[in-house]
């Protein structure tokens, strides 16, 4: 078991890069750019004192509003040096979403790409602050956004009014000393916040989650050691940074390490495998729908996973036929499957890589080292017995420090003592293995009795023809709710809603059999892979009718 450590995410690769030297850090395949840790180090350095320079100071807030480019890896390791803290901005927001976030937040500055797929970010920004046009860089005055100072671009050789370009800022970085740089650092503690995800939204509006260095670097450091990382690994990381899945199972599980990052900018199944066949990854991470989409690519047999070893498949259910088929088609045995929330920076459980095939497929694992977690009654807080579903809470090191400016919110979630309620419905074991049942939110209530989608769901994956599935509650004036079924049916195969049906008959109880199934090509996502189930559940209120 690895001691808890007592560093800030800057001065953790200040010790790695001194320890790893020239081991390589950074791979960008498609850039044909390689950095060492030494060299990787130097550049957030350099960023740290461009923003030194900007006027950032401890504990400001930086947004970072890009796909997985280099420079948002640089600023999060540069905010970790500065003091200042990032603000991760998921990558499909549009204008209303960027507004509350920035107002929310408090930013004051907003780093950003020129524009994503079809979204153009700066005339977003534009559009929101037209004073932005006029203004001095550095020197923002918004009555809308009045703690936003100024705005920085990356990737992009046009020059924008009122903007700053990432060029300049390391350039400005030269006018700061390295002794100013190390004196900011000493100035920082390993228990101040410096990262703020907001949470994904398969629930609703978004809230500001406040982590800590030690929040952030110790999850990081577990998840490795569950994994076996070692400076030998190469770990592909094609989930957002803006996640925790990337910026923290990816690139702070490596760092603490000294594995080698390969990233891929936006998810493409084929530019995945690629990195993989070309790098030889050892290690491979998604959410269950990008190894889906990996697993039924056209192309998948032309391309080498022998390499590979382990990764980490999470943030959402992990459906049993897509974990043995990563397992023996791509070769990954040692691979795991974590388990959290983003309030808990963020993995709670995580299966080992020596587990059997039965815990990495019926399991989320047990709780990482110095975690607590138990299973709770939802109605009165006492814990139960082994084999008994209730919610699962936690404590440790890893639960966030609360919600930015809303304490309210902080107050239903986190108890005097520190236990965090998760609002996720488990079961563990007499072992601590712990298998994730539902949302208590997602729970359907028929006819009184308590029916669970994933029970559901993991039934209907042993249909040959059908790729994907979720099961939400419909409402129905009989029963209170009856059963709904999305489904998506491989290229190759054909079904009916009735042979659905016929399948369930006599395999799980009739009231757990879908009243209502249709059939999707695809469902509302968060850009970090996760089904908004809450979405699919309106959805059901306008498309399933009665029969």
């Amino acid at each position: 078991m690895a001691e808890l450590l007592e560093v800030t995410t800057g001065q953790l690769l200040e010790d790695v890069a001194a320890r790893e030297g020239e081991g390589e850090a950074v791979v960008y395949p498609d850039r044909d750019l390689r950095l060492s840790y030494r060299a990787f180090n130097d550049l957030c350095r350099q960023a740290a004192r461009g923003m030194m320079a900007y006027g950032i100071e401890k504990g400001d807030h930086v947004a970072v509003w890009t796909a997985n480019k280099p420079e948002w890896l640089v600023s999060q390791f540069a905010t970790g040096k500065a003091g200042a803290v990032l603000v991760t901005v998921n990558t499909s927001y549009q204008q209303e979403e960027l507004a509350y976030l920035l107002s929310q937040s408090e930013s004051s500055t907003l780093i950003l790409q020129p524009q994503f797929k079809t979204t153009s970010y700066i005339e977003i920004l534009y559009n929101l602050i037209p004073e932005l046009r006029t203004a001095d860089p550095g020197h923002l005055q918004s009555d809308r956004f009045p703690h936003l100072k100024r705005v920085i671009i990356v990737g992009s050789e046009e020059d924008y009014p009122g903007v700053f370009s990432w060029e300049s800022l390391l350039e400005a970085g030269d006018t700061v000393t390295n002794q100013a740089l190390d004196e900011r650092m000493e100035s920082l503690d390993h228990d101040d916040v410096i990262n703020m995800q907001y949470t994904s939204g398969t629930t609703g509006f978004p809230k500001g989650v406040m982590l800590t260095h030690s929040n952030i670097v110790n999850n990081g450091l577990n998840i490795a050691e569950c994994m076996e990382l070692t400076s030998e690994d190469r770990l592909c990381i094609p989930v957002p940074f803006f996640h925790c899945f990337g910026c923290v199972l990816g690139t702070l599980a490596c760092v603490n390490k000294g594995t080698t990052m390969v990233i891929v900018e936006e998810f493409d199944p084929k530019l995945v495998m690629e990195a993989v066949h070309q790098e030889r990854c050892t290690g491979l991470h998604g959410v269950p729908t990008m190894f889906i989409a990996e697993l039924n690519h056209p192309d998948f047999d032309q391309y080498n996973f022998s390499s590979l070893r382990t990764g980490i498949m999470a943030g959402s259910n992990c459906p049993v036929e897509v974990m043995k088929a990563v397992m023996e088609k791509m070769g990954a045995n040692e691979v795991t499957i974590a388990y959290g929330q983003t309030e808990s920076s963020p993995v709670i459980t995580q299966t080992r890589t020596h587990d059997t095939l039965e815990r990495k497929t019926e399991t989320v694992g047990r709780a990482l080292p110095h975690v607590e977690a138990k299973i709770v009654d939802p109605n009165t807080g006492k814990e139960v017995p082994a084999g008994t579903q209730g919610e699962l809470c936690t404590r440790g090191y890893h639960v966030m420090k609360g919600y930015y400016n809303d304490p309210a919110a902080t107050e239903e979630v986190l108890t005097d003592d520190g236990w965090l309620h998760t609002g996720d419905l488990a079961v563990m074991d007499e072992y601590g293995y712990c298998a994730i049942t539902g949302r208590i939110k997602d729970m359907i209530i028929r006819g009184g009795e308590n029916i669970f989608p994933r029970e559901i769901e993991e039934f209907l994956y042993r249909h040959p023809a059908i790729l994907d599935v979720q099961v939400v509650g419909v409402p129905e004036p009989k029963y209170g709710e009856e059963i709904g079924a999305y489904v998506r049916v491989k290229e190759d195969q054909e079904t009916t809603a009735e042979e659905i049906k016929e399948f369930c008959r006599g395999s799980i109880s009739h009231q757990k059999i879908p009243r209502y199934i249709t059939f999707v090509d695809s469902y509302p996502m968060t850009a970090s892979g996760k089904v908004q189930k809450y979405k699919l559940r309106e959805q059901a209120k306008e498309i399933f009718s009665r029969p």
